[in-house]
């Protein structure tokens, strides 16, 4: 069976998947016809129910529900690893609701959180998630919503953490923060979400195996990135949460829908979330 995947070009979501598109484990019988793209442009095709499989933002998925059911596999949730906000000019988190932020997409987590965060500021402009630190050097900003690798790098281009929002909502929710998941469009049998959330798991499972060495398809697509960096996002971003969801990654879902519905950020809760 062929499905059609889509994933980012970022070191934890080509770890993640790499065993599975290059025929290193089995797949049981399910072929896959990937796409890399940017979370944001991820999250666009799934509104239009382009992909079969796809990685999404979470803030993403509160509205995608109708089309798609979350997989155990593949996520990315845990604690510390959430958004930054920075500045070229030490700012105070109080100054967000005046100042001009450039943001890494409307539909990714980070914004949803800056939302729950910092709900006064309006000022917010989409511009792709590893243009933000040089925006915000240039002057075309007040501040930048950071996310994946800019976290490593941030600090040493003379940028100033302004709030991590990570730590906003582990103290709001006492949660891990879900960040992207992987979702199979509904209409998927249930014995194929079985089979990917398996195949999903073997893959990362055999990528753990063969660390510390990193393969040529994560290393190719990871934009320059030091071995170092890639290392470090990896180990932020693929954890026990990405292997399975388990209780509390489902939790913490549900915790996420809870403060989206109590913002009218969603109206409703859907009756369905996972497959």
């Amino acid at each position: 069976m062929l499905l059609t995947l889509g994933f980012s070009p970022c070191p934890n979501d080509t770890f993640i998947f790499d065993a599975m598109v290059h025929g290193k484990i089995d797949t049981e019988g399910l072929e896959f016809s990937y796409v890399l793209a940017d979370v944001e442009e991820l999250n666009k095709r799934a509104f239009n129910s382009e992909l079969d499989v796809t990685k999404v933002s979470f803030n993403a998925f509160l509205s995608l529900t109708d089309k798609y059911l979350l997989l155990d596999s593949g996520s990315a949730l845990g604690f510390g690893v959430g958004p930054l906000v920075v500045s070229r000019k030490q700012l105070k988190p109080d100054d967000l609701k005046h100042s001009s932020i450039a943001i890494p997409g409307i539909n990714t987590t980070a914004n949803l959180l800056l939302t729950l965060a910092v709900p006064e500021a309006h000022d917010k402009k989409e511009v792709l998630f590893s243009s933000i630190e040089q925006a915000v050097l240039d002057g075309d900003f007040d501040a930048g919503l950071i996310i994946h690798e800019s976290r490593f790098t941030y600090a040493a281009k003379g940028l100033k953490k302004v709030a991590d929002l990570g730590e906003y909502w582990e103290e709001l929710t006492g949660s891990p923060i879900p960040l992207g998941g992987i979702t199979a469009r509904r209409g998927l049998t249930a014995e194929v979400c079985s089979k990917l959330d398996r195949v999903i798991r073997r893959s990362v499972e055999y990528s753990f195996a063969h660390l510390p060495s990193l393969s040529e398809f994560v290393s190719c697509n990871a934009q320059e990135m030091s071995t170092e960096v890639m290392r470090q996002h990896i180990d932020l971003y693929v954890n026990r949460f990405t292997l399975s969801l388990g209780e509390d990654g489902r939790k913490a879902v549900k915790v996420l829908f809870d403060q989206a519905l109590q913002a009218g950020v969603i109206n409703n809760m859907p009756e369905t979330i996972f497959a």
